[in-house]
């Protein structure tokens, strides 16, 4: 019997404690990186990640046992942790407990990972908090 196929893919968007704009580029690019990678060891799809200095955008792919919440709580709590025992900022660093997702559907998802690896570009034109209420708009059109 072969393995189900499941397309489940959500854009998350996790911001830094007091929107504070501690994600300095530098930092974004190890952060990233170690994230999917890390990601990838616990069995984790993460199809993109990218962000600016206060918030993140991440294009997960859930598979049928995995569980919305749980896996941005494993991220953002892994990726916390990483960059305290580093010490990559001279302060504590932590996600708001809050996040947004909204899901992809698959005909979507290479614009939406576009989106993403773009984000810098995009955030000059789209702030977090446009981006969040669009976010609430789509949600209002359901």
């Amino acid at each position: 019997m072969s393995a189900p196929s499941v397309y489940l893919f959500v854009h998350v968007i996790c911001t830094v404690q007091g929107r504070e704009k501690l994600l300095a580029k530098p930092v974004r690019k190890v952060l990233f990186v170690h994230m999917q990678k890390e990601g990838e060891e616990k069995g984790l799809k993460i199809v993109a990640v990218n962000g600016v200095e206060d918030h993140m955008h991440l294009l997960i792919q859930l598979m049928p046992a995995q569980n919305l919440a749980q896996v941005v709580r494993s991220i953002r709590a892994a990726s916390s942790a990483w960059m305290n025992e580093n010490k990559l900022l001279t302060t504590t660093f932590e996600w708001e407990e809050n996040y947004h997702a909204l899901s992809v559907s698959p005909s979507s998802v290479k614009q939406g990972k576009d989106c993403i690896d773009k984000q810098e570009e995009h955030d000059k034109v789209k702030n977090l908090d446009a981006e969040l209420e669009a976010f609430v708009r789509l949600k209002e059109q359901i």
